[in-house]
């Protein structure tokens, strides 16, 4: 940035803070208004991994947190989700489910899909009939060949052995 203040500390010089706390201080005959600074403390396990170790109360030191460092704070707590989700793919049981976060990219759904492998390889494969229906956009022989290729069941018994190697 080029001052070098946060944005936070812009906005603060824009509007005032939306927590504000006073008290009055009499000084002499003078009544003062006093503001404190509102500072938040959360003190907890938010990593949701149980097998971790955790720091003893004591040890444990308050860790600022702010838009700069919001993902390396996260990649330090690393938080882990852990569940059971109905197998819609196959329609049997459950899929047993863990994410990692490391970042606010994590998030994202595509971030999340490539961390559950079945729903990874249908994205993959998604993206591979993607890209194969690019290549045939306006490529009329390669539809072609592709066409007859589908529509002649014999072919296709043929390469499936082969595929399947």
């Amino acid at each position: 940035m080029a001052n070098g203040d946060s944005i936070q500390k812009r906005l603060n010089k824009v509007r005032p803070p939306r927590v504000q706390m006073t008290y009055d201080v009499e000084i002499g005959d003078a009544i003062e208004n006093k503001e404190l600074p509102f500072v938040l403390g959360v003190v907890g396990d938010y990593g949701g991994n149980a097998q971790k170790e955790q720091k003893r109360l004591k040890d444990r030191r308050f860790v600022n947190i702010d838009n700069d460092n919001f993902d390396e704070v996260l990649a330090g707590v690393e938080p882990v989700a852990q569940f059971q989700a109905p197998n819609r793919l196959t329609g049997d049981g459950d899929l047993a489910v863990e994410l990692h976060f490391r970042s606010m990219a994590d998030f994202r759904p595509e971030a999340i899909v490539q961390q559950v492998e079945p729903l990874a390889r249908l994205l993959d494969a998604r993206s591979k009939l993607a890209d194969l229906r690019n290549k045939l956009a306006g490529n009329d022989r390669l539809e072609d060949i592709l066409t007859d290729v589908l529509q002649n069941t014999d072919q296709l018994a043929k390469l499936k052995p082969a595929a399947e190697e």
